[in-house]
């Protein structure tokens, strides 16, 4: 049988359900060889060779892949239509080769398809072909160049800004979009701007709103009423004139549908809908592509099929009626560029089951493809069909005149099924409707209201809009985009509140850096010509090292220049560039650099080794001044903890002090010295903020742990004290080596005051619930049962967390993922991940010896 490899178990086995016996289906689980992550793994002065190394966790699957390939001498590599799926092809034929697992004999094809369905594994089973070497040669280069990027840059980035992690070739330059945005935010002064509107009512009564567009026989601009006072005045012209209507307009309008979804569209629309980051609904498209139910997921095309064109058009006049099928089917035309990544759009692959009818199991994907689903049959329905009216209301000296519109839908068209969201959408005037209105009647007055505006700053990115951008400026690619904005996430450059993405100080510091010593690497029209190059590789127009070599001919120039610079250069000019930010000009004018505590040093930005930045004087050790990184907050500034610690009193002659640790806030009694290498120390906990402790609270820390008294069955002390975990009790039995009986106190209070009469029932409670053994996990979440492969999945609590459970194993629940958001696809993923990484995939039954095995065998023992 011939082997067929793919990238993961659940493809293989949706894919051997329609291949069948006649072939062995395995999966490679992702890439097999990466380069190690050491300096020297891309050589550029050796015609930038790659050292590739087979990763651990892989050597089982390619071991595997040999194996079979024993049996039968035939390679089919089936892995994914684009570029990263090229590549993980590419590496598998040449780790096989390696091994000698692929013979001269040896027949290797490549097989393609857009979606898992039978009729489309079947034709691609038929129309083998090679590796395609110029996708192979674009992963290479881009490969090589987020190598030497990361390898190079991050170095000095470590030495020249303390605290700093890495920095990659195109997170950079989206983590410079948002700390652009943020700077823009900050410098924005928002302008005070007033409207006036008036509630009218026609010749039956019935009410409308209007606004004032004319003052004084003319226009009215935006900022032309600036003031309350001149708003006023406007009211008071409205209140003494008679208004009727000069003019009622109404014009045929039409609204298309959006096009089918590539990646990008589906990541914002995700977004918009549904509040699904990046990575959360690229995981779910994922799942249903290999279930097959949607074609590929990473792609820049949005044409469709024409058998696909022609379902949806069967599945519009059969559900909806002829009149909402167009006469012709709608045809979009592909913008991308690098056509090799531009597959057909994101579609189900049947168009006649609708989501009720697939019954997906996981919530994610289940609103995922009813997204999908929905928009790829608006694409191909008839147009929204609409009737904008415009009501102009005057005065007789037509000193004043009032605008009214709305719009009367005639038909509504694919809007019946789809409507796409808006980015930061405000409501318009125009989608109000408005009631019968004719020419020439009076238009009583019922209220004017005047209302005051201020311009708004450019929002904050989204996920959804940050995705949006990138595609605008040509920067990353499909495969991309859902990696890059997590990556900057779980590098603490960026945090996301309220599902906005908001620079940290690490960010803020990084780009500045970045953008001053290597401004052309995160220029974006630098970072999108050269995604043009890589494009041309793809298409084989381009030779790929010849990219690599004038990138790295400049880029090894910028990296020497900037390990001549000292720390001191680097934070004065970050210092000079964040001005406005962190030195903001003082209201008396007075030099906002000035030391306020000793009148003499000048205030400068520092890091520390935590990665935080801060504000400290030039002056220092003599002056110690220090306020957190940012603007100047009094309030902030009396109770923040300052890198060398917060002074809070003192106790019989001792110090007592709040620092902040590697492991979070603690106090501590006296000072580290020769003969006091570990003076007394104990952690705040998560309930008291650090800054506004006391020293009466750091006191009371300080006196833990606190003895409760011996335990009265056998005299063996008791004592509260607080832990990695919270609050607990502890009986420490001397006699035994497994260090006694803990157990949990339900509040921090219970430590200072708890009873001995409490603390023996709580010991008793947890002796009894562990039968000697420890007591079972607790069940948080039943999930039911393994959809694929059977037997029951649970989400458990753990000692150290929460974790997903199946059978023997178990796979601890990512910090970021609330329990109860976990989805049985993301279990089974957090399942398969823990198999691959301890090799504990189920093994198949043992094939039973055939008649000539046996024979052959029994021959042997004679």
């Amino acid at each position: 049988m011939p082997v067929v490899v793919v990238e993961s178990p659940a493809k293989a086995k949706t894919i051997n359900k329609y291949l069948g016996n006649d072939y062995t289906v395995l999966a490679s689980y992702g890439h097999v060889r990466d380069l190690p992550p050491k300096d020297g793994s891309v050589d550029p002065d050796n015609e930038f060779e790659m050292m590739w190394e087979v990763a651990s966790d892989s050597k089982k699957h390619v071991k595997a892949i040999a194996d079979a390939l024993k049996d039968d001498n035939a390679l089919i590599l089936a892995t994914d239509p684009d570029r990263e799926g090229e590549a993980i092809s590419w590496h598998l034929e040449e780790a096989l080769r390696n091994r000698k697992a692929i013979k001269k004999d040896t027949p290797v094809s490549r097989v393609v398809f857009n979606a898992i369905t039978k009729s489309a594994v079947t034709e691609a089973m038929a129309n083998p072909r090679q590796i395609d070497e110029p996708l192979v040669h674009a992963y290479l280069a881009r490969r090589a160049l987020d190598y030497l990027v990361g390898f190079k840059l991050s170095p000095v980035l470590w030495r020249r800004l303390p605290g700093a992690k890495s920095a990659g070739r195109v997170q950079s330059v989206c983590l410079r979009l948002i700390v652009d945005r943020e700077m823009e935010i900050e410098k924005f002064n928002a302008q005070e701007y007033w409207t006036v509107k008036a509630m009218l009512a026609n010749s039956r009564g019935q009410e409308y709103e209007a606004r004032l567009t004319v003052l004084g026989g003319d226009k009215l601009d935006k900022f032309d009423i600036g003031n309350e006072t001149a708003a006023e005045l406007a009211v008071q012209a409205i209140h003494s004139r008679d208004l009727k209507v000069t003019s009622v307009e109404a014009k045929p309008g039409t609204r298309n549908p959006s096009a089918p979804f590539m990646t990008s569209t589906l990541q914002q629309e995700a977004s918009r809908k549904f509040g699904m980051g990046a990575r959360q609904t690229m995981s779910a498209a994922q799942r249903l592509y290999e279930a097959g139910h949607i074609t590929y997921m990473r792609t820049d095309g949005i044409d469709m099929a024409p058998e696909a064109v022609h379902a949806a058009r069967d599945a519009i006049k059969d559900k909806y009626g002829a009149d909402y099928l167009p006469k012709e089917p709608r045809m979009y035309k592909n913008k991308a560029k690098n056509a090799q990544e531009a597959h057909e759009c994101i579609r189900p692959t049947d168009l006649a089951a609708q989501t009720e009818s697939l019954k997906i199991i996981d919530a994610d994907q289940r609103k995922l493809y009813d997204l999908i689903y929905k928009r790829t049959i608006a694409s191909q329905m008839a147009a929204a069909r609409l009737e904008r009216t415009t009501v102009l209301i005057g005065s007789d000296d037509k000193q004043v005149e009032l605008r009214a519109s709305g719009q009367v839908m005639m038909f509504d068209g694919f809007l019946k099924v789809y409507e796409e969201g808006r980015d930061d959408a405000v409501i318009d005037d125009d989608d109000k409707s408005l009631p019968q209105i004719n020419q020439g009647e009076a238009a009583p007055k019922k209220s004017i209201t005047p209302e005051q505006h201020f311009t708004q700053p450019p929002p904050r990115y989204t996920e959804a809009t940050l995705v949006k951008r990138m595609e605008e400026l040509g920067i990353g690619r499909p495969s991309t985009y859902a990696s890059i904005v997590t990556t900057i996430q779980d590098r603490d450059y960026v945090r996301k509140e309220k599902n906005r993405l908001i620079p940290e100080d690490k960010g803020r510091l990084v780009t500045v850096f970045l953008s001053n010593f290597f401004s052309r690497y995160v220029e974006y029209d630098f970072t999108a010509a050269l995604e043009e190059e890589l494009d041309d590789v793809s298409a084989g127009e381009r030779n790929y090292k010849n990219v690599l070599e004038r990138f790295w001919r400049d880029f090894s120039v910028a990296i020497a220049e900037a390990l001549d610079l000292s720390i001191t250069e680097v934070l004065e000019k970050i210092n000079e560039v964040l001005a406005p930010h962190i030195f903001p000009p003082n209201e008396d004018g007075t030099d906002p650099r000035l030391c306020p505590n000793c009148g003499a040093g000048r205030l400068s930005m520092r890091t520390a080794r935590s990665g935080g930045a801060f504000i400290g004087c030039s002056n220092y050790p003599e002056c110690r001044y220090t306020r957190p990184f940012g603007p100047p907050d009094p309030e902030a500034e009396a109770s923040a903890i300052p890198p060398e610690g917060k002074l809070l009193g003192e106790d019989g002659g001792d110090k007592i002090w709040v620092h902040k640790g590697r492991f979070g806030p603690y106090v501590q009694r006296g000072e580290v010295s020769d003969d006091n290498k570990k003076p007394p120390r104990q952690s705040i906990p998560k309930e008291w903020p650090a800054e506004d402790v006391d020293l009466a609270q750091a006191l009371r820390l300080l006196s833990l742990p606190r003895l409760i008294g011996p335990h009265p069955e056998d005299g063996v002390n008791v004592w509260a004290n607080i832990g990695r975990y919270g609050p607990y009790i502890k009986h420490a039995d001397t006699t035994s080596n497994r260090g006694g009986t803990n157990a949990n106190l339900e509040s921090l209070e219970e430590v200072f005051d708890v009873g001995m009469n409490r603390a023996v029932q709580l010991l008793a409670e947890k002796v009894a619930s562990r039968g000697g053994r420890g007591a079972p996990a607790k069940v948080l979440r039943d999930l039911g049962e393994h959809p694929e492969d059977g037997g029951n999945i649970s989400i458990m609590e753990g000692k150290y967390g929460p974790y997903v459970k199946w059978e023997k194993v178990n796979a601890t629940v990512p910090k970021e993922i609330a329990p109860d958001d976990l989805t049985v696809a993301q279990a089974m993923q957090l399942i398969e991940e823990k198999q691959a990484k301890k090799g504990t995939r189920r093994k198949a039954a043992p094939k039973k010896k055939t008649a000539a095995k046996k024979k052959s065998a029994a021959k042997k023992k004679a």
